[in-house]
């Protein structure tokens, strides 16, 4: 799946991957970032807590959000029928910003993937909604996503377990909780099958905030490694 056309004057939405256990009780200064881009006190924020299969998720960060100030909701997205579901397709395309929760990136590959919902996500994204995902979140926006694999830092061939993404770039591939679980091996392993693609491996509480021309912002109290293999020739 690769990112939906989009009109010659019409400037994409950001795409911001997040490590995985971004401050939810300080400064919050990841998720407030994303509320300010999506338009602050006029932006309308929708969650897709998918991946997680605790109940608590999705309104959490609806609560988070609206603190802010911003108008916020939940889709109650449980199985592949949900996102045919028209109310839950009103509800993205008023949004200015999607916000797609961790928990588990094969629950929101085999639910998503190939939807109505998954389609829209990429079109929204291409007309200028942002994008954010945290932890599995993070993982699928990719074309290719790192489904699970071995931590540590040797890249072996059968080290990562790889599914279809959403397809929001083609050219990043994503693996996140990084620095904190050695998963250097699992995206070199990755990248490997797919050299095209540069890869970043996101720490936590750190957010690759990437902007409409591709330029790449680092927030958060962690780092970003990139591995840019697009001269590989062995």
């Amino acid at each position: 799946m690769c990112p939906a056309d989009n009109e010659d004057n019409i400037k994409r939405g950001w795409i911001i991957p997040i490590g995985g256990a971004e401050d939810k009780e300080n400064d919050l200064v990841i998720l407030r970032r994303f509320f300010e881009l999506c338009g602050g006190k006029n932006a309308e924020i929708l969650v897709i807590p998918t991946a997680s299969e605790l109940e608590d998720t999705g309104p959490r960060y609806v609560e988070i959000f609206e603190s802010m100030g911003a108008k916020s909701n939940y889709a109650a997205i449980d199985e592949r029928e949900d996102c045919f579901n028209q109310k839950i397709i009103d509800g993205l395309e008023k949004a200015t910003g999607i916000f797609i929760t961790g928990g588990n990136q094969l629950r929101l590959s085999t639910i998503l993937g190939g939807t109505p919902v998954a389609k829209l996500i990429r079109s929204l994204n291409a007309k200028g909604v942002h994008v954010a995902g945290t932890s599995a979140g993070a993982a699928i926006v990719s074309e290719h996503m790192i489904a699970g694999g071995a931590n540590g830092s040797t890249p072996t061939e059968d080290g990562v377990t790889m599914a279809p993404g959403l397809g929001l770039s083609n050219k990043i591939l994503v693996d996140q909780h990084f620095r904190q679980r050695d998963r250097i091996g699992r995206l070199l392993a990755a990248l490997s099958y797919n050299p095209f693609a540069s890869g970043l491996g996101i720490d936590e509480d750190t957010a690759a905030f990437i902007d409409p021309d591709g330029v790449l912002e680092v927030i958060g109290s962690g780092g970003i490694t990139v591995v840019d293999p697009s001269e590989l020739t062995h």
